[in-house]
């Protein structure tokens, strides 16, 4: 399964330059630390880095659960497709808030299909 550490991996990586972007927009927009408010560009910044937390926390034990007990390869293409939502969420989430749909819609489906399969997965393998 290291298909499957790459993808993990990956989220991971994504998650830490989301916050090196707040970082800069903490020193752009003047935010001290440890202020979460204060300028609307910043704050969408920030809510980019804590909504990808968010998911994170869905996504990794879904993405595990599903290539333990579904497929190693289909888990870790659906952990790409999640990062490439989260990509387009974080660039449209940047712009404006009203933007942010598509990347949200985008890194959603793989995590519920994950999530609901590794379930499915999971319970199948205890009753077996």
């Amino acid at each position: 399964m290291p298909q499957v550490h790459v993808v993990m991996l990956l989220a991971v990586l994504q998650y830490f330059v989301f916050g090196l972007a707040v970082g800069y927009a903490r020193g752009r927009y003047g935010i001290p630390a440890p202020a979460t408010a204060g300028h609307p560009d910043f704050e969408r910044y920030y809510r980019i880095h804590m909504n990808t937390l968010e998911q994170l926390a869905v996504l990794l034990p879904s993405l595990w659960s599903f290539a333990t007990f579904v497929d190693p390869d289909w888990a870790a293409g659906l952990g790409l497709v999640f990062l490439v939502g989260r990509t387009l969420y974080f660039t449209g989430y940047v712009k404006a808030a009203n933007k942010r749909h598509i990347g949200f819609g985008i890194s959603a489906v793989p995590t519920l299909i994950l999530l609901v399969g590794g379930l499915i997965g999971a319970v199948s393998a205890t009753l077996n």
